[in-house]
């Protein structure tokens, strides 16, 4: 039996046109005998303060959460106004992640493991409100509630179940048009229509996610060196346009001496060399002078692969002494985020001061690696957290992200990189230099063996940068 407040609320929405009956097309694309459009509710503040408190007084007193979320757009003042009345934090999902700014999918402060209630108008089959979940996941946020003012009874509480969501609902459909009978504003025939309609689609599916999209468009790299914090991030982004190359020589050799000898080769094609200082056996310490002289020389950056992975103090020394004093000539280092956000502290204490820059390990290109989903997703908040230090990220298919590549002042680099695609039996996967750049939304292609192993090393450097640069161009346009 509906309380007098419910029956109330049911009658003013039908007063405003905000429930209708006749023929409609639905966005699922079936025809319904009854429309509800809350949208109308905003402009009848009396009305959207009850709403609201009539919505949250319908949740289970146990039910846990730190913040609310409205699904935008019509749930948006719902959630505002549950926000303010209860002092609840409120968060809000961008419906349109801009490719400028701060690039962020989910808006507001929040910390991770905090609990987000979404507030949503209406479910049918559930998609908005997991369209709103996934990216409050993939920054951290737990979702586990949602409370609607109405269920369409069509399939969306068992959908949202099948995501660990359960769903709180002020209203049903079928209880709402047996009140509007019962009040005289709907015959028994328009009640009898409804509720055949509502048997007869009981289960409306989960929209298909749609195809993989490219990345047409992207800000130029000149004017995102514009924006960088890092000066070493805006060195990079200014050689990438300079010398039109975003080719990345994983120099992967056996000695000191080849390496040096194929960084003086492929120089002129490159703007970052990639080294793994810690694999030449004739390594002296005058190796790092020598590297950045050829460096000097062509114009591109020293990027040291050494995937720092322990706890900042450790790192610490790691990176500036030991045999290899890597702070000394390399412009870039790498690091997992394995060890937390103290990792980063502890290479800024030392790599900030003289001007270098940090790229996060968010992605891996082995087969079966972990670096994926909410590992992604903390990479992603911690290098917002040092934009001054973290110049981007060791990335596979950024558009396939939350939100995309994200911040435009943040670099993607992606290794695996060769002419055509495929593995070896290592597990490492290969990407052409097109889909890296064009499909994935990278902006450095990291190419080792295809240039290494080819007979003519600087031939092959060059292919490969034409190839890299034609499909960023493309992208520009």
């Amino acid at each position: 039996m509906a309380s007098p407040t419910m029956e109330s609320l049911i009658l003013q929405l039908h007063d405003i046109s905000a429930v209708k009956f006749g023929n409609f097309k639905l966005k699922s694309g079936i025809s319904s005998p009854i429309y509800i459009d809350l949208r109308l509710i905003v402009s009848y503040p009396a009305l959207l303060r009850q709403i609201s408190q009539t919505l949250i007084s319908s949740l289970p007193p146990t039910t846990p959460y730190d913040l609310v979320c409205g699904v935008p757009y019509t749930a948006l003042p719902i959630a505002t106004c549950i926000s303010t009345a209860s002092d609840v934090p409120m968060v809000m999902r961008r419906k349109e992640v801009k490719d400028y700014g701060t690039a962020k999918a989910i808006e507001g402060a929040f910390r991770d493991g905090q609990i987000c209630l979404i507030i949503e108008d209406l479910v049918t089959s559930g998609a908005s409100v997991l369209e709103t979940a996934a990216p409050l996941r993939a920054a951290g946020v737990k979702v586990t509630d949602v409370v609607v003012m109405i269920d369409r009874e069509q399939g969306g509480r068992e959908n949202l179940a099948q995501s660990g969501i359960t769903l709180h609902a002020m209203v049903r459909l079928s209880e709402m048009v047996r009140i509007l009978k019962e009040k005289g504003r709907v015959s028994e025939e328009t009640e009898a229509l409804v509720l055949k309609f509502l048997d007869d689609n009981r289960k409306v599916a989960l929209p298909s996610p749609p195809p993989a999209t490219l990345v047409r468009s992207r800000i130029p790299y000149g004017e995102r060196a514009k924006i960088a914090k890092n000066p070493t991030g805006k060195r990079l982004l200014e050689v990438m346009v300079h010398k039109e190359t975003n080719l990345c020589l994983a120099a992967d050799v056996a000695t000191a001496k080849e390496l040096l000898d194929i960084a003086d080769k492929v120089g002129p094609e490159i703007c970052l060399l990639k080294t793994h200082v810690d694999i030449l056996p004739d390594f002296t310490p005058d190796f790092g002078s020598k590297l950045r002289s050829i460096a000097e020389k062509h114009n591109f950056l020293i990027f040291e692969d050494r995937k720092f992975a322990d706890i900042g103090n450790t790192v610490t020394m790691q990176y500036e002494g030991g045999i290899f004093c890597i702070l000394d000539w390399a412009d870039i280092v790498n690091a997992h985020i394995i060890s937390g956000p103290g990792i980063v502290d502890g290479l800024k204490l030392k790599g900030l001061p003289r001007g270098r820059g940090l790229l996060l390990l968010a992605e891996m290109s082995s087969a079966g690696n972990l670096a994926t989903g909410d590992y992604t997703s903390t990479a992603v908040k911690i290098a917002e957290e040092h934009s001054d230090f973290v110049i981007g990220f060791i990335s596979v298919n950024p558009a396939s992200w939350p939100g995309g590549p994200g911040n435009p002042s943040f670099i993607h680099a992606t290794p695996g990189v060769q002419m055509v695609k495929g593995g070896d039996a290592l597990g490492q996967q290969y990407n052409t230099p097109y889909s890296v750049i064009s499909d994935r939304g990278s902006d450095i292609i990291i190419v080792g063996r295809g240039i290494i192993k080819a007979s003519n090393p600087a031939e092959a450097a060059r292919e490969y940068r034409l190839q890299g640069w034609d499909a960023y161009l493309l992208n520009c346009k």
